[in-house]
């Protein structure tokens, strides 16, 4: 299996009081150091896309492509793996159930006993007590990215197509979804998406090495704010509980933290192709688990 893999961040000492302002809030808030306090990995995975953790199971689960590393290609080898907090993978094929099919799952989300996919041009749900699942087309979609659930509504990404489209209700296991597009061509390029805690739906962007794209929030009215532009090429993101974010950053092939009066800063460095991470919270501090598409590996 090679070594374990697993980044502890750990919410050391009030550095400063500052506005945080990631969301538009005017609020001060302590801004808090993360100190990075172990670093390990685990090798012998088949690209992995996305990692999401299941509080219930207590599992990990991880999106992986199962075969080259083309995230367009439906070839049918892809796969979800379950795995524990310490890098042990409990089953390499949790899903697709038998008969499934999945090509290149990616982004993940976690809600209850239900699970959702992207699949290149499709959305799954599915069931995680029986495995039963359901997929959905997305008309227009491209290259379906990550996946957030926020109010009952379902949202998905597609950077390619510079496109946001939203799935309601967001649990469509038995009922018939209503697929539409909330933006498109607007220069976001979504990637990773979050809930964040002001009600708004974060996104940040990817595109090319030519092209950063950087960080915007879609506010309950649909109203877009950019918060911040020409960062890199970013894939997950998490807002931390001081208002300021995660993400990663294949440009920088870092794991950084995010606010806007301190930039981006990276926190962990040496990654490939560093993709949509988890956080799973611990006594002691955060264990963020980021997916290395590229070297097939789990870091945190």
């Amino acid at each position: 299996m090679g070594k374990i893999t697993g980044i502890a961040l750990v919410l050391a000492t009030v550095v400063s009081a500052a506005t945080v302002g990631a969301l538009g809030d005017a609020s001060a808030q302590a801004v808090r150091t993360l100190t990075v306090v172990s670093d390990r990995t685990v090798g012998g995975f088949a690209f992995p896309e996305s990692v999401a953790w299941d509080p219930q199971a207590r599992v990990l689960y991880v999106s992986e492509f199962g075969s080259e590393l083309k995230p367009a290609e439906k070839d049918g080898r892809g796969r979800i793996s379950t795995v524990s907090l310490d890098g042990t993978v409990l089953e390499r094929s949790f899903l697709p159930p038998a008969g499934g099919v999945l090509h290149k799952p990616k982004g993940l989300w976690v809600e209850g006993r239900r699970l959702w996919v992207t699949d290149i041009d499709a959305v799954w749900i599915f069931d995680l007590a029986t495995r039963r699942g359901r997929k959905v087309e997305l008309p227009a979609v491209q290259f379906a990215n990550d996946v957030a659930v926020k109010g009952g509504v379902l949202y998905v990404s597609d950077n390619r197509s510079d496109r946001l489209v939203r799935v309601e209700p967001a649990d469509f296991l038995d009922r018939e979804p209503r697929v539409t597009t909330v933006l498109a061509g607007r220069g976001v390029n979504p990637n990773g998406l979050y809930p964040a805690r002001d009600g708004s739906l974060l996104m940040v962007g990817f595109k090319s090495a030519e092209e950063p794209r950087g960080i915007a929030a879609l506010d309950a009215g649909g109203e877009l704010r950019v918060l911040a532009r020409d960062l890199g090429r970013l894939d997950g993101i998490w807002e931390l509980d001081d208002g300021t974010l995660l993400v990663t950053d294949w440009a920088s092939a870092a794991l950084a933290r995010w606010s806007p009066d301190g930039g981006l800063r990276p926190l962990v460095t040496g990654f490939k192709g560093p993709a949509d991470f988890t956080v799973v919270p611990e006594p002691d501090g955060l264990l963020v688990v980021v997916p290395d598409l590229v070297k097939s590996e789990l870091r945190f």
